[in-house]
């Protein structure tokens, strides 16, 4: 490596503990921060409105959900949202005459991203929807298609593709340090709770692999740069209290990739373990550990002859902050996402995949 490279790898290791914004800045249009409607107002829709009260780019300007005199009036009360700008479900069309919403905050459940993106895009509205798109690859064309006809832009919230240490660690890859590419191995396990909508298959559109493998999933394609060419993929469900009667409780599979990189993936609902990628080049390996939680993103490994090891120092909800930042710059100054309608429909495209190969088709 010569001395010019070895700088660059020991400024970045060694300046990125302390990195933390979203490196998009202060984005505004006219002094005005971008209006979002929170759709749904769940436990992922709380974490993004707290975003927003921290944004100098966005800002939380109205409400849509199923129970408007408890959660709505409580988050109006805490973001200065006037009562007139709280929706039901069955007023969600109102929202096309609000001039403060510029935008959605798509937080629901996976089966209704679809109908409720198509509904913002008629209105006029730009959408940032959260992951997965959609349950299935034809419900994501007919967003992308909804939100072209109505020239709206379109995001997917792949929030770890933002994040300052992700961004480092990429960047690293980039460079060469680890060099060429062989092998990942990634996982994201947690336990899901009985009754929860995760856990119905009407709602959630399939099991861990929609919500939680995706990560793994997602963060291999966003590196390679590559659709998989190969899968193969078991499911199974040891547990016997029937919490898993309608979705698997864990998932591994593989895959390959048409420059014959290899990747081993799981994800599960009824196990405890981490949140993790493991990237292994020809050179040396990086790995996130945790990886895909809200704050605290671990990156260590050996690269270009050096030990890597970067905390990040961003705390929850500053991921969130950064996504609504970075969607803001996009509106205003009318630039495609990054990880736009087209990212979310490959994702679902492998995800048919891999429960093909596992012989349990999606929902």
């Amino acid at each position: 490596m010569d001395r010019r490279a070895f700088t660059k790898l020991a400024t970045m290791a060694a300046g990125a503990a302390g990195l933390q914004g979203s490196g998009w800045g202060e984005t505004t249009e006219g002094g005005r921060r971008l209006g979002y409607a929170a759709v749904g107002l769940g436990g992922i829709s709380d974490i993004f409105m707290r975003a927003c009260a921290e944004s100098k780019s966005a800002k939380i300007t109205a409400l849509v959900t199923g129970h408007p005199e408890e959660k709505g009036e409580k988050y109006a009360a805490m973001y200065g949202i006037p009562k007139s700008s709280i929706y039901t479900y069955a007023e969600y069309e109102r929202l096309a005459e609000n001039k403060d919403v510029d935008a959605v905050y798509i937080g629901l459940p996976n089966s209704m991203h679809c109908e409720y993106t198509v509904r913002a895009a008629k209105m006029g509205k730009n959408v940032l929807c959260e992951k997965p798109m959609a349950i299935s690859s034809a419900e994501c064309r007919t967003m992308i298609d909804a939100c072209n006809a109505a020239k709206v832009k379109l995001m997917i919230a792949y929030r770890v593709q933002y994040d300052p240490t992700w961004i480092q660690g990429i960047q690293l890859i980039k460079d060469g340090f680890i060099g060429e590419l062989e092998s990942f191995q990634g996982g994201f396990f947690n336990q899901q709770p009985k009754g929860v909508w995760r856990l119905n298959r009407k709602l959630g559109g399939g099991g861990s692999l929609l919500d939680v493998g995706i990560y793994p999933l997602n963060a291999i394609r966003h590196i390679t740069g590559e659709e998989p060419a190969m899968y193969t993929a078991q499911v199974a469900t040891r547990d016997h209290s029937r919490r898993f009667a309608e979705v698997e409780q864990s998932l591994e599979w593989t895959m390959k990739m048409p420059s014959g990189i290899l990747a081993s993936c799981g994800c599960s609902y009824g196990q405890d373990g981490p949140s993790f990628l493991t990237i292994n080049g020809e050179k040396g390996f990086l790995q996130f550990e945790p990886g895909f939680l809200y704050d605290g993103v671990h990156l260590t490994g050996h690269a270009g002859g050096k030990t890597i090891d970067i905390l990040g120092t961003g705390k929850a909800p500053f991921q969130f902050a950064i996504e609504a930042d970075y969607f803001a710059q996009c509106v205003w100054e009318n630039k495609q996402p990054e990880s736009d309608g087209e990212e979310g429909l490959k994702d679902l495209i492998a995800i048919e995949a891999i429960y093909k190969a596992a012989g349990t088709p999606i929902a």
